[in-house]
């Protein structure tokens, strides 16, 4: 028998979801379950627009089930809290990311990487331990295990700090890892968009050198002067390209959208890190001359852990990190996705969900 959203559990909750493959977003009434032992019940009141979102609604995966929810930036206040919980208590402010559940006990969750375990449960369109479909932020509260409750910085804005719980830790946990987080290192920031803004400000908090590379020679004063880059490359100038040849021991690449990596590999020094962290649908060609004729690696990345979360979010308070919002209520959502889908945004849509969002 199949139940309905609604019927699921006996909390009715209340958001905003796509139902087909159009990507138009509209009220959807469902439910939540009720506050378990270790579970942690929130009042959403902000919610980051990610560029997965985007990509979720309108299945480019071609592995999505309707309805979707989204929404896995979530920034709210903790309004009932299971009996064994300890981290968290009633009106703390708290964030949920990218996950709602591992299994716990496999090698990835023992090593605090929860986000590379087999049996990792995404906030939103995944399926949760007692088989119900995950729903995500876009919503008017939500419950979650508190091991994935992430604690709010006391002087961390909700709204410009939340999409941090994605944007921030996917830009983070690669600096970190690859030793890409030295003040003697010399970084390349592919993209100026939600994830590359965010990785500008990560590095320089490092004390890196930092350039920005990017198609659009219009970025270049934001890099520079707003987001305190040292130097811009536009990726097209082949003169430019070319001055810069062997110069960065490593390379974020945050674009999303099918592209060369050979001009970047070119950029590298010798024993230089290509990091790819935009989610892209197609096949990349990787050239292997440059590998190996300058011990190059090519590697990627995806979120972090939450302990390594904790870390990025409490980092960011303590060097005044935030990311660049355009706030939003929550009926601009289909237009806020179509400018997402044009890159008509610096640099994330936030949802103001306690303010505008109406149960219908």
């Amino acid at each position: 028998m199949v139940v309905s959203p609604e019927e699921e559990h006996p909390v009715k909750a209340f958001g905003w979801a796509a139902r087909d493959q159009s990507g138009i977003l509209s009220p959807f009434p469902f439910s939540r379950r009720a506050t378990g032992e270790k579970d942690v019940r929130l009042k959403i009141l902000y919610c980051g627009v990610c560029h997965s979102d985007l990509h979720s609604v309108k299945n480019d995966t071609g592995k999505v089930t309707y309805p979707v929810l989204p929404g896995h930036e979530i920034a709210g206040v903790v309004t009932e809290v299971g009996t064994n919980v300890t981290k968290v208590k009633v009106g703390d402010k708290v964030g949920v990311g990218c996950m709602a559940g591992s299994c716990r006990n496999c090698p990835s969750c023992e090593n605090d990487l929860e986000n590379y375990c087999p049996k990792m449960v995404l906030t939103y369109r995944s399926k949760y331990f007692d088989g119900t479909t995950t729903y995500g932020g876009y919503s008017d509260f939500m419950v979650c295990d508190e091991h994935f409750v992430i604690q709010w910085p006391e002087n961390m804005p909700l709204d410009a700090g939340c999409p941090l719980l994605c944007a921030g830790i996917t830009t983070y946990s690669p600096l970190k890892y690859y030793g890409l987080d030295k003040p003697t290192t010399h970084l390349g920031v592919v993209g100026l968009g939600g994830l590359g803004h965010v990785a500008v400000k990560f590095a320089k908090a490092f004390g890196s050198n930092v350039t920005v590379i990017s198609t659009a020679p219009h970025k270049k004063e934001e890099a520079i002067k707003g987001l305190g880059a040292d130097s811009f490359i536009v990726s097209t100038d082949q003169d430019q390209m070319m001055a810069a040849a062997s110069t960065l021991d490593g390379i974020l690449d945050t674009v999303s959208a099918p592209h060369s990596i050979q001009s970047l590999l070119n950029l590298l020094k010798p024993n230089g890190k290509l990091v790819i962290l935009g989610v892209i649908a197609k096949p990349l060609e990787l050239p292997v001359f440059p590998l190996l004729s300058g011990r190059k690696m090519v590697g990627g990345s995806g979120i972090g852990g939450i302990k390594e979360t904790q870390e990025m979010m409490d980092f960011a308070a303590k060097n005044n990190i935030t990311a660049d919002v355009e706030v939003i209520p929550m009926d601009y959502i289909n237009k806020a996705m179509e400018r997402l889908g044009k890159a008509d945004v610096k640099y994330r849509f936030v949802i103001d969900i306690a303010g505008t969002l109406k149960a219908e």
